[in-house]
């Protein structure tokens, strides 16, 4: 996709969220009819299929040009799967394999979690947390094969559904695959696992929380400029406005190392180790800056921001779903100080370890 056609992807997605996904009209809704006609507007721009290339029927986006839809789409931290469509749509496209229409989520979801194909060709085994899942008409999944690894699509339907649900209430289901028979299967490309699926998805959260954190701090600056106390604007007052530059610095350290990240992945980043600390950088400072930015925003909005009437918690509550989704900061952190500790000195001083 040429810098052009980016650009009109990135204004479609913020045209379509504006109209059918404003966060106050979807927070006084009474039901979930807005869900249809944003999922059809997202599915006919094709921001649905960005990541699938046009030979397979989708828009051939880059890498980056998906993660700018997605940091767009996170500024609006509206509930429907857009960004577990898009993974899926990558995964199967990874493989060769044709990606359908309507909402898609990929599994496994977490680092503890392995299917399994077995002779006959069937799936077995349990995907916890895996988002979206009841919305979800079809699954793309990975699966282990011998010594090899498969993807392979599914219908939900076929897969037993115990329910369960993020801090933002949105599913997080747990899927348990018995013997079932996949729709379409293929062998994964080589360097195509479980922890390149995951390493994505955790990209794709931190591209999320930066879009939302940009938001927010949006809503606290305009809000203090509004809220009057004492005869002036509390915007006036300087604990707030440290409160607000300490807002505005988290939301810059998510948008660089989302950023980074994405940008290493739409380079095809050849060493696997520059990638993993983009993408666990990422991960972890994205993290870090939903808990420290929700704070921030919460004290400064004060108890109104916790009320349901009021937009500001649909965004720290989906923050803090996605800083769990694909691997927690924590999680990430650990494999990364197990990463650096295995590299030795030299990896973390070269300059020292050179002398």
């Amino acid at each position: 996709m040429n810098e052009i056609a980016a650009n009109l992807a990135a204004d479609a997605t913020s045209r379509i969220f504006r109209d059918l996904g404003d966060p106050q009209a979807l927070n006084a809704a009474q039901d979930q009819a807005w869900r249809a006609p944003l999922w059809r507007a997202l599915e006919d721009a094709g921001l649905t299929r960005a990541w699938v290339p046009e030979a397979l029927g989708g828009a051939g986006a880059g890498i980056a040009d998906g993660f700018e839809v997605l940091r767009i789409a996170g500024a609006y931290a509206v509930a429907v799967p857009l960004a577990e469509t898009l993974l899926a749509g990558w995964l199967l496209a990874q493989a060769g394999l044709e990606v359908p229409a309507g909402p898609l989520t990929v599994a496994p979801a977490r680092t503890a979690d392995h299917l399994v194909m077995d002779a006959a060709g069937c799936v077995s085994g349990r995907a916890r947390a895996v988002p979206f899942a009841r919305d979800a008409e079809r699954v793309a999944l990975l699966a282990r094969r011998g010594t090899g690894t498969v993807v392979a699509l599914v219908a939900r339907p076929q897969c037993a559904l115990e329910p369960g649900s993020g801090h933002a209430g949105e599913p997080r289901d747990a899927l348990t695959f018995a013997s079932v028979r996949p729709l379409a299967v293929a062998e994964a490309p080589p360097g195509l696992d479980e922890a390149r699926l995951l390493a994505l998805g955790a990209a794709v959260r931190a591209a999320q929380i930066s879009g939302a954190l940009e938001a927010i701090l949006e809503r606290s600056v305009a809000y203090a400029n509004e809220r009057v106390a004492f005869e002036r604007p509390i915007a006036k007052f300087q604990a707030v406005q440290h409160q607000l530059a300490r807002l505005a610095c988290e939301t810059a350290a998510a948008l660089a190392a989302a950023g980074s990240a994405a940008d290493a992945l739409d380079r095809g980043q050849a060493d696997d180790d520059a990638l993993f600390l983009e993408i666990a950088s990422a991960k972890i400072r994205a993290g870090e800056a939903a808990g420290a930015g929700a704070a921030i925003a919460h004290q400064v909005h004060g108890a109104i921001g916790f009320s349901a009437e009021h937009v500001l918690h649909r965004y720290t509550q989906r923050m803090w779903a996605w800083r769990d989704d694909f691997g927690a900061e924590a999680e990430w952190a650990a494999r990364l100080g197990r990463a650096l500790a295995a590299a030795g000195a030299q990896a973390l001083w070269p300059l020292l370890a050179a002398r």
